[in-house]
């Protein structure tokens, strides 16, 4: 499984991290970023809440 960020429209919220660290985190420039190739197993379903619960949809999964 893979993850990726939509910089132009993310907001920067801190959502994503918060709701798993082991693949996001928030760049020097305030928005989030995927800090993983590949997302480990044991994530996958910490980053799928992530991308569920983004407020402007800017994580896709797959």
């Amino acid at each position: 499984m893979k993850a990726s960020v939509d910089q132009s429209i993310c907001t920067g919220c801190s959502l994503c991290p918060d709701i798993d660290p082991a693949v996001f985190e928030i760049g020097d420039d305030g928005l989030a970023k995927v800090k993983v190739d590949e997302v480990p197993a044991d994530a996958e379903d910490a980053t799928q809440e992530a991308a569920d619960s983004c407020p402007v949809s800017a994580i896709t999964v797959g």
